[in-house]
């Protein structure tokens, strides 16, 4: 808050979350607690401090395995003694003069039942802060002990500063786009051949071969199936020659993969990729031959007049896909 005041052309906003500009009584500001009552809790603190029982009323959730966590939490981060000088020289702030000058756009952001700073300390700030925005949220905890409790209040702040509605891992693009997958025939005979070691050069060298005719096709490896790949591409174009080229690049190594592919709507989640049109994808990648690139009738239809050719394979139907879909080999 005084750096906001001090130097607000260095400040592009402020979130003030569950603080404060002052937390002891004064005659002029009758929400503050006594001191002798926050020294008591400040020595309490002190002499639980490790036993993970010290940040108790600070955070959400309960049980064992939370209280090993807070103790490692304690343990790890400062002595006792430090503890409590670092809470006695929080409890001895007053930024209250600071607040008039504060002109940066701020959010102040509370829970309702906050039994370490109380919501009436939030209020404050929004009040004398000039144009703050205040949020309280339910909860009756300072910060949360347990991964997605604090998540109301990451929505909220971003929200503030970008503008947009927070976006969750369950907000995911839906994209139209070419799904690969490639499989190596009989790889687990041929492991049990090699052996250990030689088995995973030629599974490097596999990588590496594969890896570079994707790319050369504008595609993105997503991950690696073990003795395959996922890939995707813009184009059902470029899947099919990424297929080819790499069915060409490794059989020198003397394996053969087969290959199959899908173009279709696609849930893309962060580097992942999900969804029904995965799924159809890896199902076609299955049933290709060794050396055999299967695609749908969709990929067929959209390549129409590239120059690629294609063998006629029939209907058949994918596992957990409802209906029958036509299925075509690259030429």
């Amino acid at each position: 808050m005084l750096f906001a005041a001090s130097f607000p052309e260095r400040v592009r906003s402020l979130v003030l979350w569950g603080t404060f500009a002052r937390v002891l009584w004064a005659p002029d500001y009758e929400d503050g607690l006594p001191e002798e009552f926050i020294d008591m809790f400040i020595e309490e603190v002190r002499a639980k401090w490790g036993t993970g029982r010290a940040l108790e009323p600070f955070v959400s959730g309960t049980g064992d395995d939370l209280v090993a966590l807070r103790a490692r939490y304690e343990r790890q981060t400062a002595s006792p003694g430090a503890a409590a000088t670092i809470l006695r020289h929080n409890t001895r702030m007053d930024v209250r003069h600071a607040l008039g000058a504060v002109r940066v756009p701020t959010l102040v952001v509370h829970r309702t039942g906050d039994p370490i700073v109380p919501a009436v300390h939030g209020r404050y700030l929004a009040e004398h802060i000039r144009g703050a925005e205040l949020v309280e949220l339910p909860g009756d905890f300072h910060f949360a002990g347990r991964p997605g409790d604090d998540d109301d209040v990451f929505d909220t702040i971003e929200e503030f500063v970008t503008g947009a509605p927070a976006r969750h891992d369950d907000d995911v693009d839906r994209v139209l786009m070419t799904v690969l997958f490639t499989d190596i025939v009989d790889s687990t005979a041929r492991a049990s051949e090699l052996g250990d070691k030689a088995w995973r050069t030629l599974l490097e060298e596999h990588d590496v071969a594969a890896a570079r005719a994707v790319e050369a096709q504008r595609g993105v490896v997503v991950k690696r199936t073990g003795d395959g790949l996922l890939a995707t591409f813009d184009g059902p174009g470029r899947g099919v020659r990424a297929a080819r080229a790499i069915g060409d690049a490794v059989r020198p190594l003397g394996i053969e993969v087969r290959a199959g592919l899908h173009t279709g709507e696609v849930e893309r989640r962060g580097d992942d990729v999900a969804g029904i049109g995965v799924h159809i994808g890896a199902r076609v990648g299955a049933l290709a031959g060794p050396g055999e690139v299967l695609v749908t009738s969709t990929v067929k239809d959209l390549v129409t007049g590239s120059g690629l050719e294609f063998d006629d394979r029939g209907s058949r139907e994918l596992k957990g896909v409802p209906g029958e879909w036509h299925l075509w080999a690259a030429g």
